[in-house]
């Protein structure tokens, strides 16, 4: 859910802080390595 609810902001362009918030998720262990390797290209 959490990681379907980021790629919709990044897809919309609210993009504004998602990086810092999106390395504090996998940090917590709320994302995979695949979610956050995506999240983070999809970013870039």
């Amino acid at each position: 859910m959490l990681y379907r609810t980021l790629k919709s902001l990044i897809n919309k362009g609210r993009t504004e802080g998602l990086t810092d918030k999106i390395d504090i998720f996998y940090a917590a262990g709320k994302l995979t390595d695949e979610e956050y390797s995506e999240l983070i290209s999809l970013l870039g």
